[in-house]
């Protein structure tokens, strides 16, 4: 079963129908099928509603309880995963204004407690010095102060003693030139600053030794809910167990190739005083 990005939506209301109707082929009523699958019928009703969108395993569950054949189950899991998968992809964003997409952000930012960046060829805009950010969005056409201002309104995020947060940054993206020299060399010295906040936790990568994994891009796990990905030609937004799961252990493992505390904050001084010395 192919389903494309522009599909992702309608797969919610098709997932609802299909687990509906293979409910109703199987004879079952609603209070039947949630007793089989240990489920409140409420539940069971929400999910064929489309009002609750069913976890991967809740869908196996289900189709299990009706005694689907297995390509069906295939089928629906398949479904199942593009439902939890959103495609924003950049064309669409750029139409929309970015400035909303940073509103977008922000509520996510106000919802969650727990913040895991692995930043891969740049530095997030929570860790940005003003220069840093408008080099960013230099491709983009027109005036975008308003974008900028937005970008650097969702920092105040970052004294929210409430909030915990981590960033695993890879040497690429300490030293990717994106501004000239001496502008590097500050937004390197604002990493070292933002370090020093007790809620914070900041490392670097280096590319040294051996690294046995190799991530391909720039991600955050918001908690242990969702997971964003960022590539050069969008974002996707996972919110099943298993992608975030996946995603959590990814992260882990680059925690445990990463410098943390005084090595970090040596590592990003002597990167800030080599921008210097160009």
């Amino acid at each position: 079963m192919t389903l494309h990005p522009e599909r992702m939506g309608q797969s919610k209301q098709d997932l609802a129908a299909m687990l509906k109707d293979v409910r109703k082929r199987a004879g079952l009523s609603g209070d039947r099928l949630a007793k089989r699958c240990n489920m409140s019928q409420s539940k069971i009703s929400r999910i064929e509603n489309g009002k609750v969108l069913a976890s991967i395993i809740d869908v196996e569950r289900i189709l299990r309880a009706t005694d689907a054949p297995q390509e069906l189950i295939d089928e629906a899991t398949a479904l199942a995963r593009t439902a939890h998968t959103e495609w924003q992809d950049l064309r669409s964003l750029r139409r929309r204004g970015l400035h909303q997409k940073q509103q977008e952000l922000a509520g996510l930012e106000s919802s969650s407690s727990e913040f895991r960046y692995f930043l891969l060829s740049m530095i997030t805009g929570l860790l940005s010095t003003p220069e840093y950010i408008k080099a960013s969005l230099s491709h983009l056409q027109g005036d975008q102060s308003r974008l900028i201002a937005k970008k650097l309104d969702r920092q105040e995020i970052l004294y929210d003693t409430t909030k915990k947060f981590t960033f695993i940054l890879s040497e690429l993206a300490v030293k990717w030139p994106l501004v000239p020299a001496p502008a590097m060399a500050m937004q390197l010295d604002r990493l070292v600053s933002v370090s020093r906040l007790p809620h914070v936790k900041l490392g670097v990568v280096p590319a040294r030794g051996h690294i046995s994994v190799a991530p391909m891009d720039t991600f955050t796990i918001y908690d242990t809910t969702l997971t964003t990905v960022e590539t050069t030609a969008g974002i996707l937004v996972l919110r099943d167990s298993r992608d975030v799961a996946a995603h959590l252990e990814l992260f882990s493992a680059m925690e445990r190739h990463a410098l943390f505390g005084d090595d970090a904050r040596t590592f990003l001084r002597e990167c800030a005083d080599a921008a210097r010395d160009l």
